[in-house]
């Protein structure tokens, strides 16, 4: 029997709802090919930038939140040549995400293989994390 987490289209995992970190770390090592690499240490800076980090697994993409506030206010989700980094209220980020939504507040990053910039990274993670969470 072949034990191996079906993929959705694009490749993203599809991984069983929970919370708590180890639904995020069973959805990171599901992760195809260089992405798993890459989402592990999305997992590991979103961390350490916001202490004390909620996490979960809805429809089949990690989000996370701030320890003090209700709601989340980023997620991930693998596709074909990307992660898409979302950010909720990534709209409202000083230097908001490259890539826009038609979803007014929210702004993504298409993280790649070549694209990673860990300080930037940090600065949206801690602004986004003082902003109110999005319910879902």
């Amino acid at each position: 029997m072949n034990d191996a987490p079906k993929r959705l289209s694009g490749g993203n995992p599809q991984i069983p709802k929970g919370d708590g970190d180890a639904p995020v770390q069973a959805w990171i090592a599901a992760c195809p090919g260089w992405k798993r690499a890459a989402a592990a240490q999305l997992d590991a800076v979103v961390t350490a930038a916001v202490p004390g980090v909620r996490k979960a697994v809805k429809w089949n993409s990690p989000l996370y939140g701030a320890p003090d506030q209700a709601g989340w206010f980023l997620g991930l989700h693998v596709f074909e040549r990307y992660i898409k980094v979302s950010f909720f209220n990534g709209a409202e980020l000083d230097s908001p995400p490259p890539v826009g939504s038609k979803v007014a507040r929210v702004a993504y990053w298409h993280l790649d293989e070549s694209n990673w910039d860990e300080v930037q990274l940090r600065d949206w993670l801690k602004q986004a994390a003082a902003l109110p969470g999005e319910k879902m």
